[in-house]
């Protein structure tokens, strides 16, 4: 029996129909997706241009809006069904290659530029964050069977964001890099926000103010209020506790 497929046939998506098949307003929405997702480089290279120019608080404001379009696009692609209306184009590998600049390379070299690294090791703790981040986005168990990430998850912008704002030591910031980046090798679970069904809603509520309250440290810096502040490390203190519960709980039952 003939097992080759013809040109068209392989065209064809899981629910028997080609791209083609799909209509002008359906191919748009999902290249618009794309397209939105896509953005993200240029974001990462503005940020890149902020650090060159030593402005810390716009890098961190184009990182910011990165990490907001990486956060939706995947909810803008399942709803535009992108897979099955343009299969010719892997939007899980452009969602990595855009993640890989503006969750680690950028602030690596974010942290390397402002001096969040002890003198004389930047590049060696820069060169450590890219190196770890490799595995953990090769890593075919990168997530759990309830959506949460596997080892850290290289989400270094947030790392460059809090050593920035709470200002430790150079010596102190080179440990949390070097223990973070061991933890990319661990079974500990960091939780999805917009993935993990359970507790989903008050995920997102938390994930939002925490946003907007990193987002107005960044803008005030160097003045911290202290309710905006307590907020802050609140929301954090949330995220903490639900990686925490959710290690502990072992392997997923789902």
């Amino acid at each position: 029996m003939e097992t080759s497929l013809t040109t068209t046939e392989e065209g064809r998506t899981a629910s028997g129909l080609a791209s083609y098949d799909y209509g002008i307003a359906r191919r748009l929405s999902a290249w618009g997706v794309h397209v939105f997702t896509a953005s993200g480089a240029v974001l990462g290279l503005l940020g890149l241009l902020s650090v060159a120019a030593g402005d810390a608080k716009a890098c961190l404001a184009w990182l910011g809006l990165a990490l907001v379009v990486d956060g939706v696009d995947g909810t803008l692609a399942r709803r535009a069904s992108v897979k099955q209306v343009l299969p010719g184009i892997d939007g899980s590998v452009l969602d990595l290659v855009i993640d890989y600049l503006t969750y680690v390379v950028v602030p690596a070299v974010f942290m390397h530029r402002f001096g969040l690294l002890p003198d004389g090791f930047g590049v060696a703790f820069a060169g450590w964050v890219l190196l770890t981040s490799l595995y953990c986005f090769a890593n075919v168990g990168m997530k759990s069977g309830d959506n949460y990430f596997v080892g850290f998850p290289a989400i270094w912008n947030v790392v460059a964001l809090y050593l920035w704002i709470l200002g430790l030591d150079p010596w102190i910031n080179a440990g949390v890099v070097l223990v973070l980046g061991l933890l990319t090798f661990t079974t500990v679970k960091f939780l999805h926000p917009f993935r993990v069904r359970k507790l989903m809603r008050l995920n997102i509520l938390v994930t939002g103010l925490w946003l907007a309250s990193s987002a107005a440290l960044v803008e005030l810096q160097p003045e911290r209020p202290m309710a905006l502040f307590l907020l802050w490390i609140a929301t954090s203190a949330y995220y903490a506790g639900m990686c925490l519960w959710r290690t502990l709980r072992g392997p997923s039952r789902e």
